[in-house]
C-alpha cells in the first residue's frame, strides 16, 4: 500500500456560482451500491453536488481540499440514510459470500466504484461515531479479509484496505479491535504486514480522537474487572488487572489447565472465552496507546465522566489507575494524584478538569517523589509517564532557531528505524537506491493535528546488504490557516517539543550501531561507534541512571555496583567493567579494552520484572535497561561464566 504523508490543506474554495449539473446515471455494470449513491446524489442541491463532485475527485490517499468536506457531507440526512444502507448491504453481501450462497471469487466481491462508495459510507459513519456501526465492522472486516475457502486469497482486499484508511481518517476503538479480528483471520501472507503499518496510523489518530478514543464496553465483567463462566463443578474466570488472565477452576479451586471434560464439551464456549481475553487484551493496548498518544494534546476530561468511564470503569481501571492525573481545584491551579496509591479518588465536582500529569509541569522535586513512590510500591505503570525523559530548548537550538542538531550526524541501521517510524506513528517514505531514494524528512502530527514534528535523514552507505543512515535536522509546524507553516523552536509548545524530541531520540538510541556490540567496520563508521558508544548520556540513557539509583540497593550484588558518570561500574571477581547506560556497551580495566557480549533476546515480563530470571522489579518496560542489569549480574560473577567467547576477552593480559 503506497504511504501517504500529511499533505497542506488549502483554505475551504468557494462554491462556483453556477448551478452543479445533476450526476449522469450510475453504470449497469458497476453494482446496486454505486447506483444507490448516484441516486441520492442526484437528488441534492447544487451546493450538495458540488461538494459531493470534490469529495469524489479526491482518493482516499489524498484528503479533499475542504478540510470540512466530510463533516459537511456527514450533515445531509439523505446521505447519511444511504452509509448506512450501503455498510448493511456490503456486511450482508459478505455473509453471503461465507456462507456459500453468492460464489467465492478472488477480490471480486465488490467492484471498484463499490469500494470508493462504501469508503465514503464509512466515513460518514465512523465521523459521526453511528451506535450501529460496529456491529456491521465486526461483520464486514473479517468477512473480506479471509475466504470461504481453504484459498488464501481475499473477497476483497481493495475493500479491506479501503476501511482501514478509513479508520485511519476517523478512527474508533471498535474499527481498531475489528482491523485486528481481520488480520487473525486472513490467510495471505502479504495483508498482515500491510495492516500492521496501516494500524499504527490508526492509532496514532485514534490518540488524537479523544472524545471517543477512551471508549470501552463493559462486556459483562463486574466491578472488579471479573467475568465467570460456570458448567457444573467446573467455571472459567476472566480478571483484569494489569493483563487479561483465562484461569480455570473445579468446586472453587484453581485448575493448572483447560479440563477436558470442557473442551470436549463446550467447545463453543471456550473458544469464545479465548476470544475475549484476546479482545479485551487489544481494546486495553489501544486504550493505553490512545492515553498516551494523548499527552502532547493535554486532553481535559470532566471529572464526572472520567470517575464512571475510565477510573471506576471494570477495564480501564487497572490502566487508569495506575497513571498520575491532575485535577483543577481552582483556575490554573493543579493538584496531581495517584488512584493506585490512595484510598478513594477525589471528592470533586463533577465538571472539574482532569488531564494526565506530565513531569514537563513540575518541579524536580516532585518528579522525584513520584518515582520514589512507585519504586517503593513497586506499581508498573501502562507507558512511562513519572519517569518520563524530558527535553527542553537548549541554548545551541536558540542560536539555530528554526531547527535542531541535537539529534544530528548519528549514523543508524536504517531499516530498523524505518520500521520504527511505523510503530510510532510518523510517515516517512522507503530510501533505497533508485531515483530520489537518498534522502527523505519523517512527519508526524502532534497535539489534536496543531503541530508537526520533520525530521530529516538519509541514506550514508547503500552499498552493504544492512543499510546505514545518517540523521539530520529536526524542525517543526504550525497549521495556520489550513496550511503548515515553519515554525521557531521557541514558539513550539514545551510539552509539543519535549514528546517529538523523545520520538527522535528513540530512533536514533534504538537503531544507532553505536549500540551494537557486534559491530567491526572501519573507516568513519568506526570512528562514529567509538566516540558515540561511549558519550555523554542521551535523556533516555539519564533515566536508567535515576532507577538504578533506586533499584541498585535491592539487588543481591548491590555491594559488587557503583554508578559514576556515564555508566554502572561492576566489580567481579577477575576484572572491573564499565557498562556504559546509553549504548549497554562494556569497557574492562585496567585497560579500557572492549568487552563483546551478545546475549540472547531477553525482555521484561508482563509483570515488570527484567534481569536476574524474573527477579529485579522495573518500573517501565526497557530493554536496554534490562540488558544493562542482565550484563552486570552476569559480570559480578565473572569467575563462573562458561562462554569461552566471553572468557577469553575477560582473561586475556591487560
Amino acid at each position: 500500500m503506497p504511504d501517504d504523508k500529511d499533505l497542506a490543506t488549502p483554505q475551504t474554495p468557494a462554491l462556483p456560482s453556477e448551478a452543479a449539473p445533476a450526476p449522469a446515471s450510475a453504470p449497469a455494470d458497476e453494482g446496486p451500491l454505486v447506483a444507490d449513491e448516484f441516486a441520492v446524489v442526484a437528488g441534492l442541491g447544487p451546493a450538495g453536488r458540488h461538494l459531493f463532485a470534490m469529495i469524489d475527485e479526491s482518493d482516499s490517499y489524498v484528503p479533499p481540499e475542504d478540510p470540512d468536506a466530510w463533516a459537511r457531507l456527514a450533515d445531509i440526512e439523505a446521505y447519511r440514510g444511504f452509509a448506512r444502507r450501503a455498510l448493511e448491504a456490503a456486511a450482508d453481501r459478505v455473509d453471503a459470500i461465507q456462507a456459500g450462497e453468492i460464489p467465492f471469487r478472488a477480490d471480486k466481491a465488490f467492484t471498484g466504484r463499490e469500494v470508493a462508495a462504501v469508503g465514503r459510507a464509512a466515513r460518514v459513519a465512523l465521523l459521526r461515531d453511528e451506535p450501529w456501526l460496529p456491529e456491521l465492522l465486526d461483520r464486514l472486516l473479517p468477512g473480506v479479509a479471509v475466504a470461504p475457502t481453504a484459498a488464501k486469497t481475499l473477497p476483497s482486499q481493495a475493500m479491506l484496505f479501503e476501511l482501514v484508511r478509513a479508520g485511519r481518517d476517523f478512527p474508533t476503538p471498535e474499527l481498531v479491535v475489528a482491523v485486528r479480528a481481520a488480520r487473525a483471520a486472513t490467510r495471505h501472507r502479504g495483508v498482515p504486514g500491510q495492516l500492521d503499518r496501516t494500524l499504527k496510523k490508526v492509532e496514532a489518530a485514534l490518540a488524537e480522537r479523544t472524545d471517543v478514543a477512551l471508549r470501552l464496553p463493559s462486556l459483562g465483567f463486574d466491578a472488579s474487572g471479573v467475568l465467570r463462566w460456570e458448567s457444573g463443578p467446573y467455571a472459567a474466570v476472566v480478571s483484569v488487572a494489569e493483563t487479561v488472565e483465562l484461569t480455570w477452576e473445579k468446586d472453587g479451586r484453581p485448575l493448572r489447565s483447560l479440563p477436558a471434560a470442557l473442551r470436549r464439551e463446550h467447545p463453543g464456549p471456550v473458544k469464545e472465552l479465548r476470544e475475549l481475553v484476546k479482545r479485551v487484551g487489544i481494546q486495553l493496548g489501544t486504550l493505553t496507546r490512545a492515553l498516551e498518544g494523548g499527552l502532547a494534546a493535554e486532553t481535559e476530561h470532566p471529572y464526572g465522566w472520567w470517575r464512571a468511564e475510565l477510573a471506576e470503569h471494570p477495564l480501564a481501571r487497572p490502566v487508569v489507575r495506575r497513571l498520575v492525573w491532575e485535577i483543577e481545584e481552582a483556575p490554573g491551579t493543579w493538584r496531581a494524584f495517584l488512584p493506585a496509591a490512595e484510598d478513594r479518588l477525589p471528592d470533586a465536582p463533577d465538571d472539574a478538569a482532569v488531564r494526565l500529569w506530565h513531569p514537563i509541569r513540575s518541579e524536580p522535586d516532585a518528579v522525584r517523589a513520584w518515582r520514589d513512590l512507585l519504586t517503593e510500591r513497586e506499581l508498573r505503570q501502562p507507558f512511562k509517564q513519572a519517569y518520563r525523559e524530558i527535553y527542553r530548548l537548549t541554548p545551541a537550538e536558540e542560536e539555530t532557531r528554526v531547527y535542531s542538531n541535537r539529534f544530528a550526524a548519528h549514523l543508524v541501521h536504517y531499516r530498523r528505524m524505518f520500521a520504527l517510524f511505523r510503530a510510532r506513528g510518523w510517515s516517512s517514505r522507503l530510501l533505497g537506491p533508485w531515483d530520489g531514494g537518498d534522502l527523505d524528512t519523517a512527519e508526524r502530527t502532534l497535539a489534536g493535528g496543531r503541530w508537526r514534528v520533520e525530521f530529516e535523514h538519509q541514506l550514508a552507505d547503500w552499498e552493504s546488504d544492512d543499510l546505514l543512515a545518517s540523521t539530520d535536522r529536526v524542525r517543526f509546524a504550525r497549521r495556520t490557516g489550513g496550511r503548515w507553516e515553519e515554525a521557531p523552536l521557541a514558539e513550539v509548545p514545551p510539552l509539543v517539543l519535549s514528546e517529538a524530541m523523545r520520538d527522535v531520540d528513540l530512533f536514533v538510541g534504538v537503531t544507532s550501531i553505536a549500540a551494537d556490540p557486534e559491530w567491526t567496520d572501519r573507516g568513519p563508521a568506526r570512528t562514529y561507534w567509538e566516540r558515540a558508544g561511549f558519550g555523554e548520556l542521551t535523556a533516555s540513557a539519564l533515566t536508567r541512571f535515576d532507577v538504578l539509583e533506586r533499584i541498585l540497593p535491592r539487588l543481591r550484588i548491590a555491594d559488587r555496583c557503583t554508578l559514576e558518570g556515564r555508566c554502572l561500574v561492576v566489580r567481579g571477581e577477575l576484572r572491573t567493567y564499565r557498562i556504559h547506560l546509553g549504548s549497554a556497551n562494556i569497557r574492562m580495566e585496567p585497560d579500557d579494552s572492549y568487552l563483546c557480549i551478545v546475549p540472547a533476546p531477553r525482555k521484561a515480563g508482563k509483570d515488570g520484572k527484567g534481569a536476574e530470571d524474573g527477579k529485579v522489579f522495573l518500573p517501565f518496560e526497557d530493554e536496554r535497561l534490562s540488558l544493562i542489569l542482565s550484563k552486570a549480574f552476569l559480570l559480578a560473577a565473572d569467575d563462573r561464566i562458561t562462554d569461552e567467547s566471553i572468557t577469553r576477552q575477560i582473561r586475556r593480559s591487560g
